[in-house]
């Protein structure tokens, strides 16, 4: 009955922690200048795909721009409060580092890891991957530390009167 009742506290600490990743990321990307230029290059784009739509061109060139945006935030914003708290869940880890630190380090990372290696660029490059490592890991503690706040606490075999587990 135990396994039954953290899968349910986990499945709603998550359905609270996914927005919280979102709203930040949102917060975050729309004071962030140099992610607000990037949103009006991308929002131009569209745009531009919305007008080749209305000049009678097949839509897939935005079918496809939608599906890799929701795809790019599914990656970012679901994957890794689901997989830190999975991960802590069995290991019965109960730390705020844990879900925020390593929430944090992994949505930071995720960029990397899909591209595979540094690309090279200019130092203004290197400066714009940077302040988006640090957005992404702000990102992803927030996530981190919403799921700590509902589930995570709890996480592990229940602890006796005195603290330590049983």
């Amino acid at each position: 009955m135990r396994v039954v009742g953290r899968l349910l506290l986990g499945a709603f600490a998550l359905l609270l922690a996914v927005p919280a990743g979102g709203a930040a990321l949102t917060v975050a990307l729309l004071f962030d200048p140099g992610a607000n230029a990037w949103l009006a290059r991308g929002a131009l784009a569209g745009l531009d795909a919305l007008g080749d739509v209305a000049a009678g061109l097949p839509p897939e060139g935005l079918l496809l721009l939608v599906a890799g945006l929701a795809r790019a935030l599914f990656v970012l914003i679901f994957v890794p409060p689901a997989l830190t708290a999975v991960v802590g869940e069995v290991l019965g880890r109960r730390g705020l580092l844990w879900y925020g630190g390593g929430c944090g380090l992994l949505t930071a990372a995720l960029p990397w890891l899909v591209r595979g290696a540094v690309r090279p660029g200019a130092p203004g490059a290197v400066a714009a991957e940077a302040r988006l490592t640090l957005i992404l890991f702000v990102v992803g503690g927030c996530a981190g530390v919403v799921y700590w706040l509902v589930a995570g606490r709890s996480a592990g075999p229940p602890l006796d009167p005195a603290g330590a587990p049983r």
